[in-house]
C-alpha cells in the first residue's frame, strides 16, 4: 500500500519558499528531516523536491538500473559558467563522455605521487606565513586554506602560479567563483520568470562567468605558447585522446572543465581543512592522537610521498570531518529517464515519478543512528579507521558523491589534505581564538565554517630560524632549536622584577578573575605576572619562573580553553616537566558531587607525575558556597606567597592607575556574545506567588542551536545598584574613566568609557566581599576606631556577617562612610561580569530562527540592611527587558546525554523536573509535538512534574494538557502545597515512587531517563530510582547490596540517565 510523501504546506506560488533560509539552506532541511522523517517534498523554484535523509533509502536510489544523477536546480543554473564540464554534464552528454574517459588516467595513483613535490611546495608557504605570524596572530582559517587549495590545483593540474600566499587579497578567480556559486543558487530558488527582473544581480553573474572564462583561457593560451612535457591535467585536456572514439576535447570543453577544476579542486577541500580543525580542536583527545601519530611515522625530518599512506588516524580524522559536515552536502538522482513505468516505488510504499528530483541530505543520512549509534553527533575519528569504516554498511558514506559521476579527483584532495594536516600537525601546536566558538556555515553550493579562527604556535622543538630548512631536509640531528617553553612573553617586564606565569581554564569568568587578581599582587611582591589560557601554554610550560594554574571543571571536563592542555599532559611520557616549579588552584561546585574538583585534581596530579616541583599545596574553592575569592585570598596568603619566601615581600595589591574625566562620553558594549530582539516577555505566575518568567528572543544571524542545549546571557547591573555606587563615589552619572593600558584587568584601557558602562555592564556588584576586600576598605579609614569595626568583619564573624548576608564591597562602604576608597581600588576589586546560562525551552523545529528560556526572578529582602534588597543579576535585568530590546546571547551546548534520543521512534523518554527546571522539557515536548504532528511514530514520553499549587504555578498548563490529548507525552503532577490533586505525592520522586510499577517497564523498554531542576530535585530522582532497582531486584529473587546497586546506577548515567541541577 502507498503512502503520500509527507512534507510542510506551501504558499500558492511560492511554494515552500519560506521553509528554506538560502543563507544556511542544509541546516533547515536538517531540521525538517527531524520533523517529517526520512523522506519529505517540497516544491522550490516552482518544482517538487523529493530529500531523503536515511542509509537505507541512499543506498535504493543508488541502484544504477534503477536510477541515475540529475543535474537540476543549483548544478543547472551552473552550466551557465561551465555548461557540460564534468560535474555539471546532463547523464550521455558526448563531451562528458569523451572528458571522463581522457581524464581519468590523469587522477591514477601515480598521476596523483607525481603531484606531490608541488603540493608540498604550496603546503610550506602556508607553514611559513603562520610561522611568521607568530602565536598572538588570528588566523582566518577557511581564507588561508582556500589559498592553499587554488594554489595547489593550480600549480598541480596546471603549472600555473596564483602566488595567493603572496598578495593581501584572494585571486579574483576565488570571487567570481563565490559569485557564480551564490547566484546560480539564488536562481534556482527562484521562478524563472523572476530573473528578468534582477538585472543587476545578472549583469554580476555574467561579469562573474567572463572572468572566470578569462582566467581559464590565459592558462590555456599559456601552456600552448610555452609547451610543456609535463604529465598534468592541462596536458591531459589539450593532447589526450578519446581511447574509445580517438577524439579530442574541444577548445570549448577544455575551458570547461578548467574552470570545473579550479573551483571543484579547490573549495570543497578548503571547506575539508577548515572543519577538519574545527573538530580536532573542539576535541582535544582526537588532536593529540593525531599529531602524536605524526610525530611516530614521520618524526621531526620532511614528510614525504611515502609517510602518505602510513598515517590511518588522520586519514580517520578526515572521513569523520566528511561524515558530520560534507563539504557538498548533497547530491540529486532521479528514476531512469527511459524506465518503461512512469512511477518506481521508494522503501516500498513511496511512489515516485519519472523525472522527479530526489535529494540526498548527506549531512542527514550520515548521521543516521541505524548505521552509527547513538553519538552520530560526536567526533569519533575511532569510527572511521581501515577496517571500522571497510565494515559501514553500503552508501553509509557518499561525500564524493556516488558512481561514474562521483568526484574524479577524489584522490588529489585526499593526498593533499593528508600533507597538510600532517605538516601542520608537525610544526604547530594550535588553539581556537573563541574556545567557545559555536560552528557557524557559510555556504554557497558547498558548506565551510563561519568566522572561524585560530592561532598556532611553533612547537617546543621547532627553531623557527632553520624552519624551512627543516621543510625540506632533516635537521634533527643538528641540535634542538631554541627553548620555547621560554617563549610565554615576559618581554615587557620590568628589568627589576622577576617573572610569574599564571595559567587559567575558565568558560564563565571566575578563574580568569583570580588570575588577573592574582597578577595584580603579584606586581606588588616584585614579579611581572604574564596571564594566558592554559590551552596558551601547550608544550611550553616555563622552568625558569613559578607557573600558577587556576581551572575549574565542568561536570568533570576541562573548560573550553584547558581541554588540549589537559589532554597534552595526560599524554605526556616521563618526567617531561622536570624544572617546572607550580602550583594549582581550583574552583568546583559540589552540586557535582562525583566530579568535584576533577580538572584542578588532574593539572596537579599531572604536573607531579611528571617531574615537577609543587611550589605550594593545592588550594580548592567552592563556587557553589559563595566565597570562592576568599578562599583564593587565603590560599594566596597562607599557602603560595609563604611557600615563595623571601622573594615575596608583602606589598599592597596594585590597583588601577586611571584617569577621571567628566567632560565627554561614549558607550562600548562587549563582543563577545551577539545581539537576540526581544519579542515577548511573559509572566507565567499568579500575583503573589514567586514570579516565573517566559521570553521569547529572535536570535542573531547564524546562530542554531539544538534541543536541550542553554542559552548564555550577559547581562547588565540593575540601574538602582550602579546608582548606589556613583552616589557613594560622588560622582555624576555622565563620568568618563581611562584605565591606563598595560593593567591586568579585564574591563577596556587605553581609552575612555563611561562610568555607566562599567558599572553597568563589566562588573559583578553584589559579589560578597573577600577578607582581602575589607582589610583595603578598613586601611583606607583615618578614624581607628571604624577602622577596627571594619577590620573585625573579616575576622571570626566572618561567614555570617558577610557571606551569609551576602555583603559586597559597595554595601561595607555605604554602611561605613567614613572609608576614603580609591574608585581604583574600588574596581580592582570587582570580578568582571559573568555569563548566566539558561536551558532552552523551545525546539527549533518550528522556528530554528527564535529561542526562548524560561526562569525564576530573585527579588528578595537583603539580608545585610533592612530597607535594600538583594536583585538576582540575570534573572531581573531579563525581568526588565521588553519586546523590540536587544541583549547580549550566545548558545552553549548541554551535555551529549542531555537531547532527545537519536532513535525517537523506539526510545522511550522519561523527564523529571521541578519548578523551571520545566525548561528544557517544554522543548523536548515542543519537538515531539511537531514531529508527531507530521505524522512520525514516536516512542511514548512520560514528564514528572513538580510544582507548589495546580492552580498557581503550573507551567504552560493549557500547552502541555493540549500535548497530552495529542498522546505526545503523559503527565504526573506533584503538588507540594495540594498534595491531595496529586496521589498524596509531594515532590516528584515521590510520584515517581507511586507510578514505579509502569516506569519499570518503560524502563525495561530501552528508555532514556532526564533530570532538570535543583540539587534536591537531582538527588531525590537518583535515590528513588535506585530504591526501584532494589525493589524490582528483591521482587525477581535477586537482590543487591549498595554497591552492586550503585554499580547499576553508574552504568546507566553513562548512558541512559542525564541528569542537568542547578544550585
Amino acid at each position: 500500500m502507498t503512502e503520500p510523501i509527507p512534507g510542510p504546506p506551501g504558499l500558492p506560488l511560492l511554494g515552500n519558499i519560506n521553509d528554506v533560509d538560502p543563507a544556511d539552506s542544509m541546516a533547515d532541511l536538517c531540521r525538517l528531516a527531524d520533523t517529517y522523517g526520512p523522506i519529505f517534498k517540497l516544491n522550490l523554484g516552482g518544482s517538487d523536491r523529493v530529500f531523503i535523509s536515511t542509509r537505507e533509502l541512499l543506498n535504493e536510489v543508488c541502484d544504477d538500473k534503477r536510477f541515475t544523477k540529475m543535474v537540476s536546480g543549483p548544478l543547472e543554473e551552473i552550466r551557465n559558467g561551465v555548461h557540460d564540464g564534468l560535474f555539471t554534464a546532463y547523464p550521455g552528454e558526448h563531451n562528458w563522455e569523451i572528458a571522463h574517459r581522457v581524464l581519468m588516467p590523469a587522477f591514477g595513483p601515480l598521476s596523483i605521487r607525481s603531484m606531490f613535490d608541488e603540493m608540498h611546495d604550496i603546503a610550506s608557504q602556508l607553514v611559513v606565513k603562520w610561522a611568521r605570524f607568530g602565536p598572538k596572530e588570528r588566523i582566518n582559517v577557511p581564507e588561508d586554506f582556500t589559498r592553499l587549495t587554488l594554489d595547489s590545483i593550480a600549480i598541480c593540474a596546471m603549472g600555473t602560479r596564483f602566488n595567493s600566499f603572496y598578495h593581501e587579497g584572494m585571486h579574483p578567480f576565488v570571487d567570481a567563483m563565490v559569485g557564480l556559486l551564490r547566484e546560480s543558487a539564488a536562481r534556482a530558488r527562484r521562478p524563472a520568470v523572476a530573473n528578468y527582473l534582477h538585472r543587476s544581480a545578472q549583469l554580476k553573474y555574467d561579469a562573474d562567468i567572463s572572468l572566470l572564462k578569462k582566467v581559464a583561457a590565459e592558462v590555456v593560451a599559456e601552456r600552448r605558447t610555452v609547451p610543456s612535457d609535463k604529465k598534468d591535467l592541462l596536458n591531459a585536456m589539450i593532447n589526450g585522446r578519446d581511447p574509445k572514439t580517438g577524439e579530442g576535447l574541444t577548445e570549448e570543453s577544455i575551458l570547461n572543465n578548467m574552470i570545473t577544476f579550479l573551483i571543484a579542486g579547490h573549495e570543497t577541500t578548503s571547506g575539508l581543512l577548515s572543519f577538519l580543525f574545527y573538530y580536532l580542536l573542539k576535541n582535544p583527545a582526537a588532536y593529540q592522537t593525531a599529531q602524536r601519530q605524526v610525530d611516530e611515522v614521520v618524526g621531526r625530518g620532511p614528510i614525504t610521498v611515502d609517510h602518505m599512506s602510513n598515517l590511518p588516524y588522520i586519514e580517520a580524522c578526515l572521513r569523520e570531518t566528511l561524515r558530520l559536515r560534507p563539504t557538498a552536502p548533497a547530491f540529486t538522482l532521479q528514476p531512469l529517464p527511459d524506465s518503461p513505468d512512469e512511477y518506481v516505488s521508494l522503501g516500498g510504499k513511496y511512489q515516485i515519478k519519472k523525472g522527479q528530483t530526489i535529494v540526498a541530505l548527506l549531512p542527514a543520512i550520515h548521521r543516521d543512528p541505524a548505521v552509527f549509534g547513538s553519538d552520530a553527533e560526536a567526533f569519533r575519528p575511532e569510527r572511521m579507521l581501515d577496517e571500522p569504516f571497510s565494515k559501514l554498511p553500503n552508501n553509509s558514506w557518499k561525500p564524493f558523491g556516488h558512481g561514474m559521476r562521483g568526484c574524479i579527483g577524489r584522490p588529489f584532495a585526499w593526498q593533499e589534505a593528508v600533507l597538510t594536516t600532517a605538516m601542520l600537525l608537525q610544526t604547530f601546536d594550535f588553539r581556537q581564538d573563541d574556545p567557545s566558538y559555536t560552528l557557524q556555515i557559510k555556504q554557497t553550493l558547498t558548506i565551510k565554517p563561519k568566522d572561524f579562527f585560530m592561532h598556532a604556535s611553533l612547537r617546543e622543538h621547532i627553531d623557527p630560524v632553520h624552519l624551512e630548512k627543516m621543510l625540506h631536509v632533516d635537521t634533527s640531528n643538528e641540535g634542538k632549536g631554541q627553548d620555547k617553553a621560554q617563549n610565554i612573553d615576559t618581554a615587557t617586564a620590568s628589568k627589576s622584577k622577576k617573572p610569574m606565569t599564571i595559567l587559567y581554564g575558565s568558560n564563565a569568568g571566575t578563574c580568569e578573575a583570580l588570575a588577573q587578581s592574582l597578577a595584580r599582587v603579584a606586581s606588588g611582591r616584585g614579579y611581572h605576572a604574564q596571564v594566558d589560557p592554559l590551552d596558551s601554554a601547550v608544550d611550553k610550560v616555563p622552568k625558569d619562573q613559578p607557573v600558577i594554574l587556576i581551572s575549574s571543571s565542568y561536570e568533570g571536563q576541562p573548560p573550553d580553553n584547558a581541554a588540549h592542555f589537559c589532554e597534552w599532559l595526560q599524554n605526556l611520557d616521563g618526567p617531561s616537566l622536570k624544572g617546572v616549579k607550580y602550583a594549582v588552584f581550583g574552583c568546583g561546585n559540589h552540586d557535582w558531587v562525583s566530579t568535584f574538583h576533577q580538572v584542578p585534581k588532574l593539572l596537579n596530579s599531572g604536573f607531579e607525575g611528571h617531574g615537577a616541583t609543587q611550589i605550594a599545596k593545592m588550594g580548592l574553592g567552592d563556587v557553589a558556597a559563595g566565597d570562592i575569592f576568599n578562599d583564593f585570598d587565603r590560599w594566596q596568603d597562607e599557602q603560595l606567597w609563604s611557600a615563595l619566601g623571601s622573594d615575596a615581600e608583602t606589598e599592597e595589591e596594585v590597583g588601577l592607575e586611571i584617569d577621571i574625566d567628566t567632560g565627554s562620553r561614549r558607550s562600548k558594549l562587549r563582543q563577545d556574545v551577539k545581539e537576540a530582539v526581544v519579542v515577548s516577555n511573559e509572566l507565567l505566575t499568579k500575583d503573589g506567588e514567586p514570579e516565573k518568567r517566559h521570553i521569547v528572543l529572535n536570535l542573531p544571524t547564524g546562530v542554531t542551536y539544538k534541543t536541550g542545549d542553554y542559552l548564555a546571557v550577559l547581562p547588565m547591573n540593575n540601574p538602582k545598584n550602579v546608582r548606589r555606587v556613583l552616589k557613594w563615589a560622588h560622582l555624576p552619572w555622565d563620568t568618563m574613566v581611562t584605565i591606563k593600558d598595560g593593567a591586568n584587568t579585564t574591563l577596556p584601557t587605553g581609552h575612555p568609557i563611561s562610568m555607566m558602562d562599567i558599572l553597568g555592564m563589566y562588573v559583578e556588584l553584589s559579589q560578597p566581599a573577600t577578607r582581602k576586600n575589607i582589610a583595603r576598605i578598613a586601611a583606607s579609614c583615618s578614624d581607628e576606631g571604624i577602622r577596627l569595626k571594619i577590620s573585625a568583619l573579616a575576622g571570626k564573624n566572618f561567614e555570617q556577617e558577610i557571606l551569609n548576608k551576602r555583603r559586597s564591597p559597595l554595601d561595607i562602604l555605604e554602611d561605613y562612610p567614613a572609608a576614603a576608597l580609591p574608585l581604583s581600588d574600588f574596581l580592582a576589586m570587582l570580578p568582571p561580569m559573568r555569563i548566566r546560562q539558561y536551558s532552552i525551552s523551545s525546539s527549533p523545529l518550528p522556528d530554528p530562527t527564535t529561542a526562548t528560556i524560561t526562569w525564576s526572578v530573585l527579588d528578595t529582602p537583603s539580608k545585610s540592611a533592612g530597607s535594600k534588597r538583594f536583585l538576582g543579576v540575570a534573572s531581573n535585568y531579563l525581568s526588565s527587558v521588553e519586546e523590540g530590546d536587544r541583549i547580549h546571547v550566545a548558545v552553549k551546548p548541554s551535555h551529549s546525554n542531555f537531547h532527545p534520543p537519536a532513535d525517537i521512534e523506539n526510545t522511550p523518554v522519561i523527564m523529571f523536573c521541578a519548578g523551571t527546571g520545566l525548561a528544557p522539557f517544554r522543548g523536548f515536548v515542543q519537538e515531539r509535538a511537531m514531529q508527531v504532528q507530521a505524522g512520525r511514530k514516536l516512542a511514548p514520553a512520560y514528564l514528572f512534574i513538580g510544582c507548589a499549587h495546580p492552580e498557581k504555578d503550573t507551567l504552560f498548563s493549557n500547552e502541555f494538557s493540549q500535548w497530552e490529548k495529542d498522546g505526545v507525552v503523559k503527565l504526573f503532577y506533584a503538588f507540594s502545597k495540594s498534595s491531595s490533586q496529586s496521589k498524596g505525592c509531594r515532590y516528584v520522586q515521590d510520584r515517581l515512587w507511586e507510578e514505579r510499577e509502569e516506569m519499570v517497564k518503560v524502563f525495561n523498554e530501552g528508555a532514556s531517563l532526564y533530570v532538570c531542576g535543583s540539587g534536591m530535585v537531582g538527588e531525590g530522582v537518583a535515590s528513588t530510582t535506585k530504591r526501584i532497582y532494589q525493589e524490582a531486584a528483591e521482587a525477581l529473587g535477586k537482590p543487591k547490596t549498595d554497591d552492586e546497586v550503585e554499580a547499576w546506577f553508574a552504568e546507566i548515567k553513562s548512558d541512559r540517565y542525564a541528569s542537568d541541577v542547578f544550585a
